[in-house]
């Protein structure tokens, strides 16, 4: 019976030496797998911090710009502003034709009486001047 327990317990520390050997080999494969994590999470670093100044770089040049299109904003705010301010000038310039055009009409119409008169009398005095002429010429030639 003594030799069942030193059987068994040899048994026991084959077995024991075996765990402890197949041990160690997925201690050393799970160390290689960690090293491999550590160096991947190094270079994700790197990479974020490369990630990171180029956002930040980024970022600046968008403030820049927005920062640029805000003042050209308010530059082209004065233009529409100026804009505006010829268009009513132009609209009050048009209603001011528009008044002297109908003032004129309306009294070209009271007077077209008075028009024709004096027309008439225009042509009647050209006639008088070109008949005066006309005799003037006459006596000069003989």
């Amino acid at each position: 019976m003594i030799i069942i327990v030193y059987i068994s317990v040899a048994l026991i520390a084959v077995a024991f030496t075996i765990l402890v050997v197949y041990l160690s080999r997925v201690l050393n494969s799970l160390q290689g797998t960690m090293d491999n994590v550590a160096k991947t999470l190094e270079g994700l670093e790197k990479q974020m911090q490369g990630i990171t100044l180029e956002t930040t770089e980024l970022l600046h040049k968008t403030n820049v710009l927005a920062e640029d299109i805000q003042e050209k904003s308010e530059r082209l705010n004065s233009v529409v502003h100026a804009v505006e301010d010829v268009g009513s000038s132009i609209q009050q310039f048009n209603r001011s034709v528009r008044k002297v055009t109908t003032s004129v009409a309306s009294n070209l119409e009271d007077n077209q009486e008075r028009i024709s008169q004096i027309v008439q009398w225009g042509n009647v005095a050209i006639d008088l001047w070109g008949k005066w002429k006309s005799k003037k010429e006459t006596k000069d030639i003989i």
